[in-house]
């Protein structure tokens, strides 16, 4: 992948544009994001953070394609979920959107190379020879020697790896983590971590879900909700000064603060 991070205008390839989403209790409607507006551009490594209850998973879940807004916009690569059918939905998130999870979601009876090639079987991107791509990507992760064995026989460190490689295979315009290294110790989040910013550096659009502080403050942007509005949107660095100066955790900074300028 080309690096797009130097220089001159990038593309947008997430837009949410004045987001609300409600559930219902019944008959009552419960608001879960209220008025979201933010663009993630191509090569941006990007966490979302907040609290339980702030409404991150919610907007994970509408980035993911996994669901829809009640009202406003969130494009992918440039098109407008709201206006897509259920098909073309799949579509959109299979083709555009690769998943990193915290609990790997790797099926236990196939390989590590069978699972990195589950998601081309729907896929339409005809100019990629999946099969050599599948054993490069494990390759890259460090598992070439392993990718014959199935998840019971790997570590947790190696399970995220093949994740993380199955999320590449269909070359997708973002790659979208839900706590990526919650299930693993520092030493190995750290080498996950570590894959994270070689791919950025490589040119890939990373959007991280998460409440770890310490994973956070590695990327480049740190969009902050709470109460399920956007409380901050601001360079790591700079998110990183403020924490220092007020002596706080990134929690009790985003209950002490309302929305802070870019």
């Amino acid at each position: 992948m080309e690096n797009n991070k130097a220089g001159g205008s990038r593309k947008v390839v997430v837009d949410v544009n004045n987001v609300f989403k409600s559930y219902y209790l019944g008959r009552e409607e419960v608001p879960i994001l209220k008025g979201v507006n933010f663009q993630v551009f191509e090569g941006d490594f990007v966490a979302i953070v907040g609290p339980s209850g702030s409404g991150k998973s919610t907007l994970m879940n509408l980035l993911g394609c996994l669901d829809r807004p009640t009202s406003g916009i969130i494009a992918v690569n440039g098109q407008d979920v709201n206006q897509l059918d259920d098909n073309g939905l799949a579509n959109l998130r299979g083709m555009e959107i690769g998943f990193i999870f915290q609990q790997f979601n790797l099926v236990p009876r196939l390989s590590a190379y069978e699972n990195v090639m589950l998601p081309t079987y729907a896929s339409k991107k005809r100019h990629i020879d999946y099969p050599k791509k599948a054993k490069e990507l494990l390759k890259m992760v460090g598992l070439e020697e392993r990718m014959r064995h199935k998840p019971t026989e790997l570590s947790g460190g190696q399970s995220q790896r093949v994740a993380i490689a199955r999320s590449l295979i269909n070359e997708p315009a973002i790659l979208l983590a839900d706590e990526p290294t919650g299930n693993l110790d520092s030493k190995t989040s750290s080498e996950v971590m570590g894959y994270f910013r070689e791919l950025n550096k490589n040119g890939a659009t990373i959007i991280m879900i998460t409440h770890n502080q310490e994973l956070a403050v590695q990327t480049d942007r740190i969009i902050a909700i709470h109460d399920g509005q956007i409380k901050s949107d601001t360079q790591a660095t700079e998110f990183v000064r403020h924490i220092k100066e007020e002596q706080m955790t990134v929690m009790e900074h985003l209950a002490a603060h309302e929305t802070c300028s870019k």
